[in-house]
């Protein structure tokens, strides 16, 4: 659009100044050849004042001592001065008409003079087409550069104010595309012409109306979540009322199905309306393992922790991440015998982050462990679906090997944050 709109400053630039210069340009030709015919005109009525006044041979004197060439035919057909021959427009002023006649190289200016001895006769001043148009070249040359010049500094203005146009009407872009990619912070200062000074001013608005509505929404879902666990709390309630032991375990355990269902469902809820954050993937999974470091001595686990040196930002919330690691290393105490061993590594990778949760257990018991209640051994496959749901909603990936110890391995792809 700069460009664009400097070309047309450019181009209206140049057709004004067409339109004064060619004009212009006629005008000083027109007034240089009136010039150059009024002086020899002046000149030629010098010499005719002498014609008949003075002898032949003053007369050739006076013809040469003019500026332009001076030929004077007199009646009896002598010629005094430049030779010239005797045209059509020179017969003409023998019959008392001074004329100007247009001829091959320039012009003639013819005086008739009348009463000199012997009858009329005519002089002739010769005009050459460089005296006619003399300092014509050099003014259309001067004008031309002055055109130049104007055109050239109509596009430096002209450019300038694209510019001031186009600045903050790319402001608004970048400010837009952040706002599209969840940088609800981002904000545009409002410059520039009235029009997008008013745009500016409306999209800022519009982004502390969609913040309203999502800071709405996360405190909808954290109602829903109170709304939801009372209920639940009942049922759980119910079932250990029951007086049937086996019907009482089913019913409980179907509870603590759906009280896992709702709270993946409310987790969710409240990912799609936070705002994006980062955080340093090593404290994190540093203060988690830590966490965990407490039940594994009681449960005689040995584990190894081999964390690369921070920090590693990640575009993961630090609460995000550290609820995919507990729900790693809980499934990790979940579903092996105490004693067995674990490794947390945490390693820098192109565009992120690995962190690879390994164990010595017997390995993942279905061949699709990521569909939801296809994991095996009683477990419905959500700690594995929360910690893959993590890593793709922010640009990663989670992936499933057997560890070198012949358990379950769980790697996690954590991209790193990105300007």
């Amino acid at each position: 659009m700069r460009r664009w709109l400097t070309l047309l400053v450019a181009a209206t630039t140049s057709l004004v100044l067409i339109a004064l210069m060619v004009p212009l340009a006629l005008l000083v030709r027109t007034v240089a050849v009136s010039g150059a015919v009024s002086e020899a005109e002046s000149e030629a009525e010098s010499v005719a004042v002498a014609v008949g006044a003075v002898d032949a041979e003053t007369l050739r004197l006076t013809t040469e001592q003019t500026s332009h060439p001076v030929t004077v035919f007199l009646s009896d057909g002598r010629l005094i001065g430049a030779p010239a021959p005797r045209s059509t427009a020179v017969e003409l002023a023998f019959l008392g008409r001074s004329v100007t006649a247009a001829v091959p190289g320039g012009r003639e200016i013819l005086v008739s003079v009348q009463g000199a001895p012997g009858g009329t006769a005519v002089v002739r001043v010769f005009l050459d087409d460089d005296r006619l148009t003399r300092g014509v070249p050099q003014v259309w040359a001067g004008l031309a550069a002055l055109g130049l010049a104007l055109v050239g500094l109509g596009v430096l203005v002209g450019d300038r104010l694209a510019r001031a146009v186009i600045r903050p009407i790319t402001a608004l872009a970048g400010v837009s595309h952040r706002l599209a990619a969840g940088d609800l912070s981002a904000r545009t200062v409002p410059d520039g012409p009235v029009e997008v000074h008013a745009v500016g001013l409306a999209l800022n608005h519009l982004a502390e109306r969609i913040t309203g509505l999502l800071a709405e929404e996360r405190e909808s879902a954290a109602d829903l979540s109170h709304r939801l666990r009372t209920p639940l709390t009942g049922l759980r309630l119910e079932a250990e009322s029951l007086t049937d032991p086996e019907e009482s375990a089913r019913v409980e355990a179907r509870v603590d199905a759906l009280e896992r269902a709702v709270t993946s469902v409310i987790n969710e809820a409240r990912r799609r309306v936070r705002d994006r954050a980062e955080c340093d993937a090593a404290a994190v999974t540093a203060a988690r393992v830590a966490f965990w470091s407490v039940l594994a001595e009681d449960q005689a686990r040995h584990f190894t922790l081999d964390l690369a040196p921070g920090p590693l930002p990640v575009a993961i919330p630090a609460d995000e991440l550290a609820a995919c690691v507990d729900a790693l290393l809980g499934n990790v105490f979940a579903h092996t015998p105490e004693g067995v061993s674990f490794s947390v590594r945490l390693e820098p990778a192109e565009g992120g982050a690995l962190l690879t949760i390994a164990d010595a257990g017997s390995g993942f018991a279905t061949s699709d462990p990521l569909q939801r209640g296809e994991s095996g051994a009683g477990s419905t496959g959500l700690g594995l679906d929360i910690a893959r749901r993590t890593a793709e909603s922010a640009g990663g990936s989670l992936s499933l090997r057997t560890s070198a110890a012949g358990g379950a391995g769980v790697v996690l792809f954590l991209p790193a944050v990105t300007s």
